[in-house]
């Protein structure tokens, strides 16, 4: 059940409401590739890309990583080592892992065509609730109700300014209330315009969200050195020992005994004779 304090701006209608998004999505719109040419391949490889990174990053490596992979085929058929080379500056390499795998799913289970059906989509790797509702409503122009860290702030804002520990269950009986059935892809695309500017001017309203956490500090973090391995064993297909990799990445064999093996067991890397690759296949 919705809180009493849930209001639009106190009073404000629904239409009232919608009508301040749209005005300002027509006035200050964001251009974007998956926008301009919307196609469901397209679709899904934003949005894996936009989970947790910054749009200006992702309009950086959406066009190269496209030009290389044009299709959920071409993507599917290349290889684990392709497709990570291609995502270098995202970072959160597991994303890659799973857009890859999805796309070996797609092109083998149902013929290369992505799944128009939530609950489909939610069976690939690395998919959740979230984002399936987002690639139904921008893919395929469902009118389904889900929600993203840009769509959270515009619904603190104006539905919780008095508010702390706001859970997305009720945030989400209010996207539904509000959603414009009619144009379902454009309004959310409008919210997450206007989350963006409201961020900027407001700072950011979703510390009062009851799921917000504070992301950990990237240098030094395990997540980092991950990645330099990752980056390391991409140099040479020869694979490295534990000791050649230490050294390039300044860590100890020791040190690194732990990150290897995660790396191995999420199928990133293999390890023969002691020396470590890249998944070839």
């Amino acid at each position: 059940m919705v809180k009493q304090y849930a209001m639009i701006d106190n009073n404000m209608t629904t239409k009232a409401f919608q009508r301040k998004i749209w005005n300002y999505y027509n006035k200050h719109k964001r251009s974007m590739p998956w926008r301009t040419r919307v196609t469901p391949y397209y679709i899904l490889v934003s949005e894996i890309m936009l989970q947790q990174t910054q749009v200006s990053r992702v309009l950086q490596i959406f066009p190269a990583f496209i030009k290389e992979f044009p299709t959920i085929t071409s993507l599917a058929q290349a290889t684990l080592a392709q497709v990570l080379k291609a995502w270098q500056g995202l970072g959160y390499n597991r994303r890659a892992l799973y857009l890859h795998r999805s796309a070996r799913i797609i092109k083998e289970r149902y013929k290369g065509i992505i799944p128009k059906d939530r609950e489909l989509l939610q069976t690939l790797p690395g998919i959740g609730p979230n984002t399936a509702g987002s690639l139904c409503a921008f893919a395929f122009n469902q009118p389904t109700i889900f929600i993203e860290t840009n769509i959270r702030s515009v619904f603190i804002h104006h539905f919780f300014k008095n508010a702390k520990k706001v859970s997305d269950k009720e945030i989400l009986a209010i996207v539904r209330k509000t959603l414009d059935t009619q144009r379902p892809r454009e309004w959310y695309w409008a919210l997450m315009d206007y989350g963006t500017e409201l961020k900027r001017k407001e700072g950011n309203p979703n510390k009062k969200s009851a799921h917000y956490t504070q992301q950990s500090t990237f240098k030094g973090s395990s997540r980092q050195l991950r990645g330099m391995i990752l980056k390391v064993l991409l140099t040479t297909d020869a694979g490295m020992t534990a000791g050649e990799i230490g050294k390039r990445v300044r860590k100890t064999p020791d040190e690194l005994k732990k990150l290897l093996a995660q790396l191995c067991d999420e199928g990133f890397i293999v390890c023969n004779r002691a020396r470590y690759y890249i998944v070839s296949h």
